[in-house]
Parts: structure tokens; C-alpha cells; sequence
């Protein structure tokens, strides 16, 4: 679904048949100015979508951009403003508040598993714990928070999980379907693997035919002997129960990315309002 739609279906399920307070409150030739304002500590994320917003609530709104997507802002600053018909106004305030708080929040707590990076190689990723119809604008998000997107889908990438395995009946059998469906298929997909511990590991380097290894709910210790025993020759991500205060010691390991779908699932929004001026 591509963002116009995802704005159209937003408005469809709020305004419904009409915004019938500011229908029976507001004149229509009523004129006015509001701001967004921030209330709290971040980095803003999701200017482009509220222009959006406004655009097709009314095209004749004046959007005035004052600061960027991905930029860092403090409270009390104005990110935009916007002028025109007072009832289109407040058509669209609700739809760029919840677009903007929402996206801004997972940018903002991916910045701060950024900094905990900072000096070291190791990239951070997002996953697909995202909220359905609308990944499209988290991991937009993660990117502007400095972060970088995993796959989007199903259809992107290869990717062997634990129900995978124990599905097909392991390792080897996994790997060899994978490599014969990409085959008959002609497709260019990577190929991941997660293992859980350290025999399943020694199996994947045995049998190869992969392009990256998830190391799954690891710890610091098996982590390290793991990107060790890899030795440069795949790719490795490290996965399951990372957290702000361990984020860095796992990366201290050498590992190459390290994924957390708390960047998505588990965020606060930013405080953001629109105030008319």
C-alpha cells in the first residue's frame, strides 16, 4: 500500500460521512493559522506525511515546512504551520498528529540505540514487528532515527527461522528446499538463517549455502565465540531480548548487525500539538 492510500483509508475511517462538530461549530468561510509544537525531546519524523495530510484534505491549505524530517528537536520549538479554512484545519490535525507522534517516537528511540553504537561497526536493524498496513511509514522512520531496514516482507529475502526448521526437519533440509526453489524459480534473493546455539551453528558452517547468520537469544559470552567460530565467512546478526543497556556489549563482539523489534512494537510516541495561532 502505497502512503497516498494509506492517508485516503486514514481519512475514510476518521471524517466517515463528515466531521460534524467543526460541520455544525465552524463557518465555512472561516480562515485560520495553527502550529505544530513540540512538546518533549526527540527527533521529528513524518513533516512530509502531515503535508501530505493537509494536501489532500485541501489542496489550498499553505503548508509552511520550518524544520526537516530526521532533524533533532526540543520543546517549544514549531515544526510547521499551516493556513487556510479553518474546518480543513481540523479535518486533517488528528490524521498528521497520529502519522507525525507515532513515527517520531520510533525515530527517536532509534537514535538512542544508534548513539549506544557509536565507534563500533555494528549496524542496527529494525524487523517486521510493525503495525499492519502502515510499515511502510515505521521503517521509513527507523531510517530517519538513524537506524536501517531488515527486509519489508516475506517476499525480500530468505529468511530461516526455529518453525522453519522443525517444520521441514532441520538444518540441512532447509537449506537444500531454499537453494533448489530459488533455482527452478530464477530468483535473487540473500538467504538467512537463525540458529539457537552453538551445535546448530557448527551444522550451518558445515553446510553453507547461506548468506547471512542470525544468532538467535545468544548471550554476550556465546555471542563472541559464535562471530569468532563465523569467522568473516557469512554475514552475522545477533537477535532476541537486546536491550538499551546490552546493545553495546553485543556489538563489542564484532557481530555485524543486531536487530530489535522494539524499535517498532515498543515505543512511545512523541508529544506533538497542533495549536491555532
Amino acid at each position: 500500500m502505497t502512503i497516498k492510500e494509506i492517508i485516503k483509508q486514514a481519512f475514510k475511517e476518521d471524517i466517515g460521512d463528515g466531521d460534524h462538530t467543526s460541520l455544525s461549530t465552524v463557518p465555512i468561510e472561516s480562515h485560520g493559522k495553527a502550529q505544530l509544537i513540540v512538546k518533549e525531546e526527540g527527533v521529528i519524523v513524518g513533516v512530509e506525511i502531515a503535508r501530505q495530510v493537509f494536501k489532500e484534505v485541501d489542496s489550498s491549505l499553505k503548508f509552511t515546512r520550518l524544520i526537516e524530517d530526521g532533524s533533532a528537536v526540543k520543546v517549544d520549538d514549531i515544526v510547521f504551520e499551516i493556513e487556510g479554512f479553518s474546518r480543513s484545519i481540523l479535518a486533517g490535525e488528528r490524521l498528521a498528529l497520529n502519522f507525525m507522534q507515532r513515527m517520531s517516537g520510533i525515530a527517536t528511540i532509534t537514535s538512542i540505540y544508534k548513539e549506544k553504537l557509536n565507534g563500533l561497526q555494528t549496524r542496527l536493524l529494525d524487523t517486521r514487528k510493525t503495525t499492519p498496513l502502515l510499515r511502510e511509514l515505521e521503517k521509513q522512520a527507523v531510517k530517519l532515527g538513524g537506524g536501517e531496514n531488515h527486509r519489508m516482507g516475506l517476499y525480500d529475502m530468505i529468511m530461516i527461522k526455529d518453525n522453519h526448521l522443525d517444520f521441514v526437519g532441520g538444518i540441512d533440509k532447509a537449506i537444500d528446499a531454499c537453494s533448489a526453489y530459488i533455482n527452478q524459480n530464477n530468483l535473487d534473493l540473500k538467504v538467512e538463517i537463525e540458529v539457537r546455539n552453538l551445535p546448530e551453528l557448527r551444522q550451518v558452517l558445515v553446510k553453507g549455502g547461506v548468506n547471512r547468520i542470525m544468532l538467535d537469544n545468544f548471550n554476550v559470552a556465546e555471542m563472541m565465540e559464535a562471530v569468532k567460530l563465523i569467522g568473516g565467512k557469512y554475514e552475522t546478526e545477533a537477535s532476541g531480548g537486546i536491550t538499551l543497556d546490552t546493545i553495546r556489549k553485543y556489538a563489542e563482539t564484532g557481530v555485524d548487525f543486531i536487530s530489535v523489534g522494539a524499535l517498532t512494537h515498543h515505543i512511545k510516541s512523541l508529544d506533538l500539538s497542533l495549536k491555532a495561532i
